[in-house]
């Protein structure tokens, strides 16, 4: 098993709003796509790294509590970076950039839709 995680989806209320809050905030695109009626938000991934999606269906809820999902940022100062357009692009900053040792450095945000979400900058 190369990774525990293989796949995430983020729970949304509003797609569009979802889409453009991610979009802003990690300075990317999220493509649009749909799977049994349910629209996704397709994060940029390859076949060797981990894929995740925006998704709206029935029983997705957001959410403050529970598992925590981390975003990777790439750099401690792109960390910074990303952190720094949460409140213009509609969340919050919960916590900001923290070192965890070796293991780099995260902060944590409250997205346009309401989920707690971690974001991650390896050293």
């Amino acid at each position: 098993m190369q990774n525990a995680i293989n796949w995430f989806e983020i729970p949304v209320v509003d797609y569009e709003r979802a889409a453009k809050f991610y979009g802003t905030i990690l300075n990317t695109e999220i493509h649009k796509d749909e799977s049994s009626g349910t629209p996704y938000g397709l994060f940029p991934s390859d076949e060797k790294s981990v894929g995740g999606a925006l998704a709206k269906a029935d029983g997705y809820v957001p959410a403050t509590t529970g598992t925590v999902i981390y975003l990777n940022t790439g750099t401690p100062d792109n960390l910074d970076t990303v952190l720094g357009r949460v409140e213009a692009a509609g969340g919050k900053v919960l916590a900001p950039k923290m070192s965890i040792g070796a293991n780099g450095w995260i902060g944590f945000l409250l997205d346009s839709e309401g989920n707690k979400v971690g974001l991650h900058a390896p050293n």
